[in-house]
């Protein structure tokens, strides 16, 4: 007798990058998440959320209970999905002002981001944004953010052999199975939150 598998629910994954640049190695990172989704995963719907029409983070801008319309289509986004990726920069230390500033939008009253799973990728010089890495989880800990513990994804851009082209896409093939890596884990734990693993 044959076994019936079911085919895996599909999970709804935000992608966000913490990048406003267009040539930047973490889109290239997004990109690339993009494209393994598409054509290497199943069960996994990836959509690209573009930060940067966000207004800097002013509570003057909520009136009435509302919130500025791009503020208002990016919290619906991010409320839709069942969880994020990030491609998070790391500029001194730490995470890059539009994305720490897209997170403050989404967690206003009510916070958009409770309970999803997430996953965060990064690309940058010495350690490849991992010391960003640490900030958004510990940002994560007060938005209720679960994000997945392993496997890490940090990826130093400037050493050789080249890990991206000239307009900023991963050209690495290791390292796009290490994103495959990061989304699938990423998907199993958005299942087992969802209680359907």
């Amino acid at each position: 007798m044959e076994a019936v598998v079911g085919a895996k629910p599909v999970i709804k994954v935000a992608a966000l990058c913490g990048s406003l640049r267009k040539g930047s190695c973490n889109r290239g990172l997004i990109r690339t998440a993009l494209e393994i989704s598409k054509e290497s995963i199943n069960g996994i719907q990836m959509e690209y959320i573009d930060i940067s029409p966000l207004p800097m983070l002013d509570t003057d801008l909520e009136v009435g209970g509302k919130f500025p319309p791009a503020v208002e289509a990016f919290r619906h986004k991010i409320f839709e999905s069942d969880s994020i990726l990030f491609a998070s920069p790391e500029y001194n230390y730490s995470v890059t002002a539009p994305l720490k500033n897209a997170i403050d939008w989404a967690s206003r009253p009510p916070n958009v981001w409770g309970d999803k799973a997430a996953a965060i990728v990064s690309a940058g010089g010495g350690f490849g944004g991992g010391r960003s890495q640490y900030h958004l989880r510990q940002i994560g800990i007060y938005i209720d953010l679960h994000f997945i513990n392993k496997p890490e994804f940090y990826l130093n851009a400037f050493q050789s052999p080249a890990k991206f082209d000239s307009d900023g896409n991963l050209i690495d093939p290791a390292s796009k199975d290490k994103i495959k890596e990061v989304l699938l884990a990423l998907q199993s734990l958005t299942l087992r939150l969802r209680g359907k693993n």
